[in-house]
């Protein structure tokens, strides 16, 4: 955002007194943009200007005056504007998400207009009419972090901040930015279900031909902040085990877990998530007692069906999430036509201060960092060395040591392999009855292309657990590898019936499957629906184009991934046709050649010079 462009604002104060250019200040910096901008401009130009414009004389330019936000950039459709308080400018970009998303929860989903928010606290220096400095570049760069609808926060605006609005936060770790030296701690503020409407989906979800569950997020009642992992993991570990009845649909933890730190409507939540059942509870955890609330809620009434108390030592927490699995599932199987004895399955006790590693692992996992990753497999180390007969322990583990590997964060790929090997085969062998064990090991097992055995793995994990949506995304993955892309398609939609919030990740996923099955439209238009494209996507979509006969438009969107390949890869193939063939046989890994070479044919199509 350069601040140089034309302020076509209707609200003549918002175009706000000259800056004084000499002197540096602290500030509080919004910096907003539109998801998915170019594709909508590309549909149709003259209506997103119109749509955007409106939005921003009706919606956001009322909120920026209202909160004392003084818009010092814009270029298209993005915005930077400075604020003296750091709690208005954090309630502004709520207040506009609010907004935002109620004007699009009645359009189509195609003239939805979903924003980007990152707001940041630092020195500014003004200049040429608008501001500059690090503190203005972290703000764009925790913008980008952000989902459509979202808005991400630096450190410093937290700090000034918490405790003193209506909402939740999501620690989303370190992140490393672009020409910023030092990490930056980001945060995701979440604050009404107004805003998951409108950037997710407006119109309810069918109830499905099963009954149907969703577990909010379990409230911390212990009065520690720092005991938020233990409340949520207790609650994954009910979602997982409910997830195992193939009588039902159970939501993901995905989509359940926008709600935290919410106080929504339960008749919201069914028709948001397509669900009958709402189970919602609370914990509290002081020295070795636990106290776990539960009730079960009828999401078409608000009736509440049943509600139980358990005070037990915090050795007996695995018994408890049994109890509280068994009493929903007796409850929601009444409705079920000869449905046979519905029985939580019997687990084994395990050490409580391994299963409090295991779940302070659990927001390191999902950081998606190189850091975060070593913080999460450390953990889960000392949870194995605590209790070695800790099935969930290793199985996490090997999916975060595969996980290194794919992304490349490791030195020693084949030591790192061989540990996630070994943590998969041990999680199996102690505990055969779970299906998250089993998708550890078929994951890894396609890593040492043993496909056949990684499908059977997989067969076995889905058989356990068919609605645990990490089992079935990853027979996805596994289907797309073995070069079954129908049952690929067939996977990720019911992963994506499970979790109906899911993100980029799943369409482009989807997206994927539709190539190799040379659905080419199909691609495009899942590749489309991803707000924040990947890089990798661009080379995608250019082979879709190019095997569409759409030679322009391929180039176009080749010349998007070299451009960004270029910045993000350390060893760039640049011209060298042979070094990119070499890349392209890694990425594309596929159990038969000619499914790789027609990717590889695809991007020769596009233009790439590969050999």
């Amino acid at each position: 955002m350069d601040g140089k462009g034309e302020r076509p604002y209707s609200a003549p104060v918002l175009e706000g007194l000259p800056l004084q250019e000499e002197k540096r200040r602290l500030a509080a910096i919004m910096a907003a943009d539109v998801a998915g901008y170019s594709r909508l401009m590309a549909a149709d130009e003259l209506g997103t200007l119109g749509r955007l414009k409106s939005l921003r004389a009706e919606v956001i330019e009322p909120k920026l005056l209202q909160f004392h936000g003084l818009i010092v950039g814009s270029a298209g459709d993005s915005l930077l504007v400075e604020f003296a308080s750091a709690v208005n400018a954090v309630l502004c970009a709520m207040e506009v998400q609010a907004g935002l998303a109620e004007r699009n929860a009645k359009l189509p989903d195609d003239m939805r207009m979903v924003f980007r928010i990152g707001v940041n606290l630092g020195d500014v220096i003004p200049g040429d009419g608008t501001i500059h400095g690090d503190g203005v570049n972290i703000a764009a760069r925790l913008e980008k972090l952000a989902d459509p609808g979202s808005i991400c926060i630096g450190r410093n605006i937290y700090d000034q901040v918490k405790g003193k609005l209506v909402c939740a936060y999501d620690d989303l770790g370190e992140q490393r930015f672009h020409n910023i030296a030092e990490p930056v701690r980001a945060f995701r503020v979440r604050s009404t279900s107004a805003a998951l409407v409108g950037s997710r989906a407006a119109d309810a979800l069918p109830l499905p031909d099963k009954p149907s569950i969703a577990v909010l997020p379990f409230t911390n009642m212990s009065g520690d902040p720092d005991q938020e992992y233990f409340s949520d993991g207790i609650t994954e570990d009910i979602i997982t085990e409910l997830s195992r009845f193939h009588e039902f649909t159970v939501i993901a933890r995905n989509s359940s877990f926008r709600y935290k730190g919410l106080l929504p409507r339960i008749e919201d939540v069914g028709r948001e998530l397509g669900v009958k059942h709402v189970v919602e509870g609370s914990v509290r955890k002081i020295g070795n007692r636990v106290r776990v609330t539960a009730q079960l809620i009828d999401a078409t009434s608000a009736a509440h069906i049943w509600a139980e108390r358990y005070d037990r030592g915090l050795d007996d927490i695995f018994a408890i999430q049994d109890e509280v699995t068994e009493a929903v599932v007796a409850r929601v199987a009444e409705g079920i036509k000869g449905a046979r004895a519905l029985h939580a399955r019997s687990r084994p006790s395990y050490s409580a201060t391994a299963y409090d590693l295991v779940l302070q692992a659990r927001p390191y996992r999902t950081a998606y960092t190189a850091a975060a990753s070593k913080t999460a497999a450390r953990l889960l180390r000392q949870a194995t060395e605590i209790d070695p007969n800790f099935a969930l322990a290793h199985a996490s583990l090997a999916f975060v040591r595969t996980g290194e590997l794919e992304e490349g964060w490791t030195d020693d790929p084949d030591a790192v392999l061989a540990e996630a090997l070994a943590a998969a085969k041990r999680a199996v062998a102690l505990d055969d009855s779970d299906g998250y064990a089993h998708a550890s090991l078929a994951y890894v097992l396609l890593r040492y292309s043993e496909f056949d055995h990684a499908e059977h793995e997989m067969g076995i994990a889905l058989d356990l657990n068919p609605n645990h949506v990490n089992i079935v995304m990853t027979a996805g993955w596994v289907a797309i590898v073995n070069c079954d892309p129908e049952r690929a398609i067939e996977m990720i939609k019911r992963a994506r019936r499970l979790n109906p919030l899911m993100g980029g990740w799943g369409l482009w996923t989807l997206g994927q499957a539709y190539l190799d099955a040379k659905r080419y439209q199909d691609a495009l238009d899942s590749f489309a629906k991803v707000t924040d494209p990947p890089t990798d996507m661009f080379l995608e979509r250019a082979i879709c184009q190019a095997y569409s006969g759409r030679e322009e438009d391929a180039r176009g969107s080749l010349r998007k991934y070299l451009q960004r390949a270029q910045e993000e890869l350390s060893s760039f193939p640049g011209e060298d046709s042979v070094a990119w063939r070499a890349f392209l046989l890694r990425y594309c890994t596929r159990r038969r050649r000619e499914v790789t070479e027609h990717f590889i044919e695809g991007a020769r199509k596009a233009g790439l010079n590969v050999a």
